[in-house]
């Protein structure tokens, strides 16, 4: 569905602030698709749109698991899956295209088969950087003047990257970050509650499992592929082996407290933060070049198609079930094998 090009849906703004940033089209005669002449705006935008991407999905959150708290990881985990889920089926109902190129510069080619509005890059950035802050501003006793300010700044670098690579225009930002806060405020008051009840029903196992697979079966259908379905199952896959892990190791490993303790950054506590991390990652990083390898050749013997057609691999009843069996997974090493494998290595 095209937009009508006025106000703050104009890719004409799009091309100006990235021409403003240093970023012009390349001449056709050279085959260059672009010039960049202000390379500070050309990484920090980089860097700050690698928020809604994968390498974020197994990096900050795990972090925040193994380094900040549970506590504080479950509502960050909860409220992206909650945000993103919304954002990515908003994306295939209103079915409104991104910026046109030209004028638009775009830097990105795996989500240009992808809707434009809302960003998720906008809502996910948002929800998380905010609920980061109201869950931790009473444990670490730090200015909440500051930490809005660093969540504002955090939020707002990640919606100019999505101008910046000319995937969304100004209107697709806005909207998404306005959705996302929405989001947050409303769900707040829950968030004790749901958290206990999660935590100590015999039912969520299922639940999570149930649920995340119904939502990922049902999505809606486009006339074309697009990866909106495959990163929401990742997403929701992720949400749910997390969700799980915790339950099992509040069961069977050690109950959960709701107190974040603030704890004392020496050195050492920088360095076993670290180590913790690295050796997390790298742990999550083997478990999901085994686990989606062996469940992707499963499926495909299932149903006698070659593990290399990309075609095929792109079908619900493949993709749906090895992208969830593989980033649920994930989730379940990162909330449980992986803090047991810090205990054995003495990192805990």
């Amino acid at each position: 569905m095209a937009r009508p090009a006025r106000g703050l849906q104009d890719p004409q703004l799009v091309a100006r602030f990235q021409r403003c940033c240093g970023l012009f089209p390349g001449p056709c005669a050279q085959g260059k698709k672009y010039i960049v002449t202000n390379y500070f705006y050309y990484y920090l935008f980089w860097i700050s749109s690698a928020v809604g991407q994968e390498v974020f999905y197994i990096t900050f959150l795990p972090f925040s698991y193994w380094n900040i708290h549970p506590y504080v990881a479950r509502r960050l985990i909860i409220m992206w899956c909650v945000v993103m889920y919304i954002g990515q089926v908003s994306k295939d109902l209103l079915k409104w295209s991104r910026p046109c190129s030209p004028p638009v510069v775009k830097l990105e080619k795996r989500t240009t088969a992808e809707y434009g509005m809302p960003s998720t890059h906008a809502m996910a950035a948002t929800a998380i950087s905010f609920t980061f802050v109201a869950v931790t501003v009473d444990q670490y006793k730090y200015p909440f003047e500051l930490g809005l300010m660093g969540a504002f700044l955090f939020s707002t670098l990640v919606g100019l990257s999505r101008i910046y690579n000319g995937m969304h225009t100004v209107l697709d930002v806005i909207v998404g970050s306005l959705i996302s806060g929405l989001l947050v405020a409303v769900t707040y008051p829950t968030w004790d509650f749901l958290d206990g009840l999660m935590l100590a029903s015999p039912w969520c196992p299922v639940f999570y499992i149930a649920v995340p697979l119904l939502l990922c079966y049902n999505y809606p259908r486009l006339d074309h592929y697009s990866p909106t379905r495959a990163d929401t199952t990742t997403i929701l896959g992720a949400g749910a082996g997390s969700m799980i892990g915790d339950w099992m190791s509040n069961h069977y490993v050690a109950k959960y407290s709701a107190e974040v303790v603030s704890p004392l950054v020496t050195a050492e506590t920088v360095l076993m933060a670290l180590l913790r991390f690295l050796v997390g990652v790298c742990f999550l990083v083997v478990t999901r070049q085994m686990v989606k390898s062996m469940a992707l050749r499963a499926l495909c013997s299932w149903y006698k198609v070659s593990v290399d057609d990309p075609v095929a691999k792109q079908q619900t009843e493949i993709e749906v079930p090895y992208k969830f069996i593989t980033y649920s997974c994930i989730g379940l090493s990162a909330t449980v094998l992986v803090p047991l494998l810090h205990e054995v290595l003495g990192l805990s």
